[in-house]
């Protein structure tokens, strides 16, 4: 989509919410989303910010916000698992991936590329699901990211645990690309 401008339309909101722009004219009149009318006009107009605000607030996914890539972070305890993941995702579809081996780097990454989605091996040393789970939600700008444990069956009680503690899925290893194509989507 190329760079935003700061104040959009209805019909630019409509196409990165993936709604009609009735839809968003309705959220504009009954007060949910913020903005404002062009003066002698019935063309409504909405500043960046407050529909990133308006997104977060309301759970839409932010992908129409960056284009049409999804980035992936995948966390896993070698550049081996990592690569292998990342070639595939970067092979197969569109997606961003980058690469951390460790919870302080995956941090600093996560910080700087704001991923959509989070693959958490949970094998990594100094894993603590409680810890990585209250850093995401405690930082605005990584509210939406989703967090995918690899290397464990939600069925089991560990996956079940991870789940409880704010993890959307979990993935056993080993898998299989379109099972994690599917569980990322």
């Amino acid at each position: 989509m190329g760079a935003l401008p700061e104040v959009l339309t209805t019909g630019q909101v409509a196409k990165i919410c993936n709604v009609a722009p009735r839809t968003v004219s309705k959220w504009f009149d009954t007060g949910q989303l913020r903005g404002y009318r062009i003066p002698g006009s019935k063309d409504r107009r909405i500043p960046l910010d407050h529909l990133v605000r308006f997104m977060k607030m309301h759970g839409i996914p932010l992908h129409g916000l960056d284009g049409a890539c999804t980035r992936v972070l995948v966390v896993a305890p070698d550049f081996e698992s990592a690569g292998t993941i990342r070639q595939a995702l970067e092979e197969t579809h569109r997606y961003e991936v980058e690469a951390a081996e460790t919870i302080f780097t995956a941090g600093a990454t996560a910080e700087k590329m704001r991923p959509h989605v989070m693959l958490v091996d949970i094998a990594v040393p100094g894993f603590e699901p409680a810890t990585l789970v209250r850093s995401l939600r405690n930082h605005e700008d990584l509210l939406t990211t989703r967090l995918i444990a690899l290397g464990v069956d939600a069925r089991a009680s560990a996956g079940q645990s991870l789940l409880q503690c704010g993890f959307d899925a979990c993935l056993p290893k080993p898998f299989d690309l379109a099972t994690l194509l599917r569980t990322i989507e």
